[in-house]
């Protein structure tokens, strides 16, 4: 690739108002990144309804991700079989009859199974949304486009809590996914009268699905899916089924990545990580979607073991990170042009960083408030590092190579996001374990404050019980402590790894070029 300063050729563009493609665009998009997150807080109640425990009721997480996983590589290949428009017509089809069946549902076999059908509508979204928003827009454009993508995609996963709860707490789990029907019958009847096809993206004869690639891309994502999900709970690698699903995914993955060198014709073209700006720039997209999505999981699950916070409540705590990814679309929009992309991504990148060492400030006596701060700045530092790198990532691509890359790239991030999201469950836990092994030295009677502490629980318990009860309450109540605290830093030290992982993709913005190169 060389370098070129000439005017880089006339590309297609729309003939409609390309803000007003966005409208059903958005929709959609807003659609598929609220049912990321908003099933999570109704979990209980779903395991209430199918009378199955809650570690059971987790696979309506897993089977939409597996899903959604596995047709983000095929975005290509259906596009060019059934022709972009169509395709992303009958994504939006399928997804919206799967969330009637969602609501329905009376078993957890058929819960499963309608999200698993939803995973399949609603996986081809993103990249086919990233990709038509691109080439609407003229070049200098884009940045302004992507930071409205940008904003759905992450805004949309934050207030997702906070909706399922209040929906949950107020009328009943079924209703998060009956919201999707009439969103989704507007989409789709905006979506036929304002989108239009290039020439590039129309349906093509001849085409013939690769199924070597395609079968070693399921068993691939199945296996890791399953792995991520249920591996701290069977102790990782000490039970001897996590290894052979982790063997599996492995010679699976390579597999299919083999496949799609060698295929006349490969469900994906992969040589579009030649690019460097394209390879870099996904990179650092996935470490910021794996710290968004992680985090979005990890704080209420927080607030609700250790402050006794309702699920509503618990999501409500993320609405002050959707401000600041609001903050953060409008000073993108406005600046963006006049300050430069890096210096954004920079900047961002930065107060990203500060909000994850701001919540290793927090403890057990904290409000909302404390909450929020660290919150805010994560929101502000995600979009404004995030939305600027979906269009230098692409700058560099024709318009004809942008559905196979968005495609690509959004497979690895989803695949990135569940693994930090298992990541930090896995941190949580040992943390945890490290932390209560520490300080439970601290219990024992060579220690004045423990002595003092457990006198005066002592004592107290002694009005309305015998000395020994009382003496043993004492030590049990001072354990339960320990065990909070123990917790407590186990957070602590999660959220740090956040601002760690931040600080360190920044030299990685180096790679990325500002100029357009000719492929």
């Amino acid at each position: 690739m060389t370098e070129e300063v000439k005017t880089p050729p006339q590309e297609w563009l729309p003939k409609k108002n390309p803000w007003i493609i966005s409208i059903p665009l958005m929709a959609s998009v807003f659609m598929f990144a609220l049912d990321e997150t908003i099933s999570n807080v109704a979990l209980p109640y779903m395991a209430g309804s199918f009378s199955c425990s809650h570690s059971e009721a987790t696979w309506v997480i897993t089977f939409y991700l597996i899903a959604s996983g596995i047709i983000i590589p095929a975005v290509d290949f259906f596009c060019k079989l059934l022709g972009r428009k169509n395709f992303f017509l009958l994504s939006i089809v399928v997804f919206t009859i799967s969330s009637f069946l969602c609501g329905i549902s009376n078993s957890l076999i058929m819960m499963v199974l309608a999200r698993f059908v939803q995973g399949l509508g609603g996986g081809a979204i993103l990249p086919l949304t990233q990709a038509m928003m691109l080439e609407s827009f003229p070049r200098e454009k884009r940045p302004q486009a992507m930071a409205l993508f940008g904003l759905g995609i992450v805004f949309a996963p934050i207030i997702g809590p906070a909706v399922g709860g209040w929906i949950t707490e107020n009328w009943s789990w079924p209703y998060i996914y009956y919201i999707n029907i009439p969103i989704g019958f507007l989409t789709l009847v905006l979506a036929k009268n304002l989108i239009e096809e290039p020439p590039y993206a129309k349906k093509q004869k001849g085409v013939n699905i690769d199924y070597i690639g395609f079968t070693f891309l399921a068993i691939w994502l199945i296996c890791l899916q399953i792995v991520l999900d249920k591996g701290n709970d069977a102790d990782w690698f000490g039970a001897a089924w996590i290894c052979w699903l982790t063997f599996i995914s492995c010679v699976s993955g390579i597999l299919f990545v083999i496949s799609q060198f060698i295929q006349k014709s490969p469900l994906t073209d992969l040589k579009v990580l030649k690019d460097r700006n394209f390879l870099f720039g996904t990179i650092i997209q996935t470490v910021l979607v794996a710290s968004m999505m992680a985090s979005s999981a990890m704080l209420p699950s927080m607030l609700q073991r250790m402050m006794g916070y309702t699920s509503f409540l618990s999501g409500i705590s993320m609405i002050p990170r959707g401000g600041g990814c609001l903050l953060a679309t409008l000073i993108t929009a406005a600046f963006i042009g006049r300050l430069g992309e890096k210096r954004f991504v920079f900047v961002g990148l930065i107060i990203l960083g500060l909000g994850g060492l701001a919540f290793g400030e927090i403890n057990l006596q904290i409000s909302l408030l404390n909450i929020a701060i660290p919150n805010f700045l994560f929101g502000l530092g995600m979009v404004m590092a995030m939305v600027p790198l979906i269009d230098m990532s692409c700058r560099t691509l024709r318009n004809d190579q942008l559905t196979n890359a968005s495609g690509i790239q959004n497979l690895i991030k989803n695949t990135g996001a569940a693994i930090g999201t298992s990541l930090v469950t896995t941190c949580v836990s040992r943390f945890s374990q490290t932390h209560q092994y520490m300080m439970v030295g601290k219990l024992s009677e060579l220690n004045p404050a423990f002595v003092e502490r457990f006198n005066a629980y002592t004592a107290a318990f002694m009005q309305s019980m015998d000395p020994v009860s009382a003496a043993h309450k004492a030590a049990g109540l001072l354990y339960n402590q320990l065990l909070q605290q123990a917790a407590l830093w186990a957070y602590i030290d999660t959220f740090r790894i956040f601002a760690v992982a931040a600080f360190m993709i920044i030299p990685l913005l180096l790679f990325l070029s500002k100029k357009r190169h000719v492929l």
